[in-house]
């Protein structure tokens, strides 16, 4: 990935500017591993009218990022709020 934490954060600000732009969601670094530059996570979120858009999209999601740092993806979350809580949303974390 990065062999310095400026090299991080370049890679991290590419990376979040590339999925915003291509599949207009939500991206923020996690801050839990935020000054090491041997770790980093993101969480990606999204709103859609149903959980099957959100799953094709995080799925895009995944190999966009697999294409852009192969290999580093060590681990994902998914979480879906359904309608009960305001309408179906959902957030994407990877652990890179």
């Amino acid at each position: 990935m990065a062999q310095s934490l400026k090299a991080k954060r370049q890679v991290f600000r590419r990376l979040k500017d590339r999925l915003r732009s291509r599949y207009n969601v939500a991206v923020a670094e996690i801050p839990d591993h935020a000054d090491l530059w041997q770790r980093g996570g993101l969480t990606v979120a999204s709103v859609a009218r149903d959980r099957d858009a959100l799953v094709r999209l995080f799925e895009a999601v995944y190999r966009e990022t697999e294409q852009i740092l192969p290999g580093q993806i060590v681990e994902t979350h998914s979480e879906f709020l359904d309608s009960t809580d305001g309408g179906p949303r959902s957030s994407f974390e990877d652990q890179l």
